[in-house]
């Protein structure tokens, strides 16, 4: 398997973990799910002019996009990784830190470019609520790339 299949992987395996832990956070705190996903999509397309179609359709279109534009940065994240790694091999605990900070950096710079968020404002509890689900995509990502050399 070559290093941006494994990589690939890796995201999609760290990306499962992250949205785990992320539903397991609702769950445990009663919180409802972040907007600023479907936020990101009415932005992008606001500013490519694109049209979701009438309210209720652009509200589900959103509504399905958000989460994708999630999945593309898990998997965008492991194939940089197995693009930067190549074929060395990379102790577990490096990997994971190396992994979490492709994977919050793909999912803050690009909100907080649009005007979404600004981490600079975060308090301790957003950036746990933010950092905990990108440490599990990173450790279990590391993991499974890994475990496929």
């Amino acid at each position: 398997m070559d290093r941006l299949t494994r990589g690939l992987v890796a995201g999609a395996a760290g990306t499962t973990a992250l949205n785990m832990v992320t539903y397991l956070d609702m769950v445990v705190r009663g919180r409802p799910a972040s907007s600023t996903p479907e936020d990101s999509v009415e932005r992008l397309t606001e500013m490519a002019g694109v049209d979701l179609g009438d309210e209720e359709k652009a509200e589900n279109r959103k509504a399905g996009l958000g989460p994708m534009l999630g999945f593309g940065t898990g998997l965008g994240a492991g194939l940089l990784y197995g693009l930067l790694m190549g074929g060395r091999r990379v102790p577990r605990p490096l990997g994971a830190v190396v992994l979490t900070g492709l994977a919050m950096a793909g999912s803050s710079a690009p909100m907080t470019a649009l005007g979404l968020t600004d981490p600079r404002q975060w308090t301790g509890s957003d950036w746990a609520a933010d950092a905990v689900p990108h440490l599990a995509y990173g450790a279990v990502a590391a993991g499974v790339y890994n475990a496929l050399r």
